[in-house]
């Protein structure tokens, strides 16, 4: 099963998404912070990473770049979340390190999708090289 890492300070939006992704067949597991984020990724070794970029204790853009500078969790894919949604933004995001990009409010069907391309499919899958021989 796919395992996601959500990094989000905000309980309700915590709450939501973490729910709509389970029922979709991703397990979640969460974090209230960048710090504890960082932790989380290097200890949980998620698929993906779902960042808020305004986090508490270390913000998003710093956990990114940590995650990104470390051998054990460089290669997981980042998508930024936030309510920002000017292009400076989206910028600031990739050169932080993030693979992708996505604003709030959560639109979860352009959401998954982003997801999907950087996992190689569906919650079932972490990517396509994944696939049993045939």
């Amino acid at each position: 099963m796919t395992k996601i890492l959500l990094v989000e300070d905000n309980e309700m939006n915590r709450d939501m998404l973490s729910r709509r992704l389970e029922r979709r067949g991703y397990r979640v597991v969460l974090a209230t912070d960048g710090q504890s984020g960082v932790d989380m990724a290097a200890s949980e070794a998620p698929d993906l990473v779902l960042m808020d970029m305004s986090l508490p204790v270390v913000d998003g853009w710093e956990a990114t770049r940590r995650l990104k500078a470390a051998p054990a969790t460089r290669d997981i894919p980042v998508i930024a979340l936030t309510a920002h949604a000017m292009s400076s933004d989206r910028e600031k995001a990739l050169q932080a390190g993030c693979d992708e990009y996505d604003t709030k409010p959560i639109e979860l069907p352009r959401l998954l999708a982003k997801m999907e391309a950087l996992l190689g499919g569906g919650p079932g899958r972490t990517a396509p090289a994944a696939e049993a021989p045939r």
